[in-house]
């Protein structure tokens, strides 16, 4: 059954008390491919990981409890889910641990080359311009870092019920091309049921601004 364009936009963007309830059913729905994009991320404890469209904020708390020595950071378009990841990682958030807000994920208010990590899943339908985000996720990532991407195939017989309006499908060789062209020095694709994961990483030499670093000259800064 096609989704009413007006539950998709509130997909893209909740807001309100239908926005909270998207928010929740996408929770539920979305819950394993999350799991398995954070497990992707192979995360240590001193990690500094950023979540763009971190949505209801459950993994952003996932990774906070495996990140103790490290930090959280997160962007999402909706002012209520920003509103509502805050309330679910309070104690975190009052920590100085996880930092969230909303904002646009084209221009990332973020130093270039300051996480180690990068996570965004069932986002990249709603941007306008996603080589723009990738080439802003790309520049926030440092030497040696790891991006996993979690979307929906555009080979999935799903896609019909989400209408066109709202949601751009990609297969997976233009994901790979745009992570590429980006400035990832890899990507790595595979298939969770009508899913798949992407895992861009960055040269452990190369930063966003194209100066050469060996890998230990950021060894424990940020």
């Amino acid at each position: 059954m096609k989704r009413p364009i007006f539950i998709a936009r509130q997909s893209a963007k909740p807001s309100g008390i239908i926005g909270r309830v998207i928010a929740w059913i996408m929770a539920r729905e979305t819950a394993e491919l999350n799991e398995q994009a954070v497990r992707l991320l192979s995360l240590t404890p001193s990690d500094w990981v950023v979540e763009v469209g971190f949505g209801h904020g459950r993994t952003v708390e996932r990774i906070a409890a495996d990140v103790p020595k490290g930090h959280v950071s997160g962007i999402d378009v909706s002012e209520a889910m920003t509103r509502l990841a805050i309330r679910r990682n309070r104690c975190a958030v009052t920590e100085g641990r996880v930092e969230l807000q909303t904002g646009n994920s084209a221009s990332l208010p973020f130093n270039d080359g300051q996480f180690d990590k990068a996570l965004s899943v069932h986002t990249v339908y709603f941007w306008n311009d996603p080589q723009a985000c990738f080439r802003e996720i790309r520049r926030v990532l440092r030497p040696g870092a790891r991006f996993v991407l979690g979307y929906t195939r555009s080979a999935s017989p799903h896609r019909v019920n989400f209408p066109a309006e709202v949601y751009t499908f990609y297969d997976e060789e233009q994901i790979q091309g745009m992570l590429t062209a980006a400035g990832f020095q890899s990507v790595e694709l595979t298939r969770f049921a009508e899913a798949a994961l992407a895992v861009a990483t960055v040269s452990n030499m190369e930063t966003s601004s194209g100066l050469t670093w060996p890998a230990h000259a950021l060894d424990g800064s940020q």
